[in-house]
């Protein structure tokens, strides 16, 4: 399938990547775990979820801006931390930070991103997260932490459902190699030797740290005055334990499907985080979010933003810069005649009355 013309939505964007990369980076950013079941349920569990909207109300005038940790952005949809960006496009992470920057929105930078901390910093004016891993050598962490921290960086974005690296299937058929980490390179040795396949696997098992616990989040917070959100959070327990030991955030997430497959889609775990934490702290999810459409229910099921991965990755492979912008103005517009068609001027006005789950649908039934 050979596209003709601009994309005009999300997923047009995934076609133009295919037709740009070199199948081995296709695959990497594209796929998930094992069987790739969640991957595809991510997706998926959106579309079973339906609205219900509200008539005459005056949505002459919508306004989606929304805050995060304090911060005003124009939308609710930051763009999620992903690996490598120069494997999509030669301009990388910096391309990628500029565009959201030009979108007004936050940019949670990977810290296996092909572009430093410092790079991203200087490459434009704009609220930035930082996505971390702990690493077997816990010193590497503290030095991301302080050169963050030194770039002006608002929060921590902690990564928990990586103490091992998922099995990614297409990953080692095609023995997919590891370029420069620019933000660990001369800390963590990325010298790696597997035959068996993914060089990223030999490199995640040689580096992160597999004893990461619960008591570690205080020794994070010890060690930085910026807030932590914690990202990978899927069942109540944890959500309950995260607002225990102190986090400024949760985010939902199954890490985009590439860890445990047979997780549950994001979508459908929402809610149960949402009551758990009680409004103490916001919670926002990624995964399988392709549409403005999504983005509503997200917040209809207590969200307060999105993350969006793969579309950027999308876009940034297709069109750079402006592709990534492309990515987030689409689902901004489809955002807002989402609001509009359902009675909602404002985002705070998106209630959980808006949307009806599966769950409601076969409840109604019995």
């Amino acid at each position: 399938m050979i596209m003709e013309g601009e994309p005009v939505n999300v997923n047009e964007f995934q076609e133009l990547a295919r037709q740009a990369l070199p199948k081995m980076y296709y695959d990497f950013f594209s796929g998930g775990a094992e069987d790739q079941y969640t991957l595809k349920e991510n997706v998926e569990a959106f579309r079973r979820i339906t609205f219900r909207p509200r008539i005459l109300v005056d949505v002459s005038r919508i306004n989606f801006s929304t805050t995060v940790l304090g911060y005003k952005i124009s939308a609710p949809i930051m763009v999620a931390p992903s690996a490598m960006h120069k494997l999509a496009h030669p301009e990388g992470e910096i391309a990628t930070a500029r565009a959201a920057a030009a979108s007004n929105t936050i940019m949670v930078l990977s810290s296996m991103s092909s572009c430093t901390i410092e790079e991203v910093a200087s490459s434009c004016n704009a609220i930035r997260f930082f996505q971390l891993y702990v690493y077997k050598n816990r010193d590497v962490a503290a030095q991301l932490v302080q050169r963050v921290e030194r770039n002006g960086y608002k929060a921590i974005v902690l990564t928990v459902d990586a103490p091992m690296l998922g099995r990614r299937e297409a990953d080692i058929k095609n023995k997919m190699i590891v370029p420069p980490l620019k933000n660990i390179e001369g800390l963590v040795s990325t010298e790696v030797n597997n035959d068996e396949g993914s060089i990223l696997e030999g490199f995640a098992k040689g580096a992160l740290d597999a004893s990461l616990c619960w008591r570690d989040i205080g020794w994070l917070r010890s060690i930085t005055n910026l807030p932590i959100l914690i990202k990978g959070v899927l069942t109540r327990e944890d959500a309950i334990k995260a607002t225990e030991v102190g986090v400024a955030g949760i985010v939902v997430s199954n890490h985009g499907a590439r860890q445990l497959d047979y997780t549950p889609a994001t979508i459908t775990v929402l809610e149960e985080v949402v009551h758990a934490v009680r409004g103490k702290v916001p919670v926002f999810l990624d995964g399988g979010v392709r549409r403005g459409t999504d983005v509503f229910k997200a917040l209809a099921l207590g969200a307060q933003a999105v993350l969006i991965g793969r579309p950027v990755v999308y876009g940034l492979a297709a069109k750079g810069e402006y592709g990534v912008r492309k990515v987030i103005h689409m689902l901004k517009d489809e955002l807002e005649l989402t609001m509009a068609l359902s009675g909602c001027p404002s985002v705070k006005d998106i209630t959980r009355s808006h949307v009806r789950t599966e769950h409601e649908k076969i409840h109604s039934m019995l």
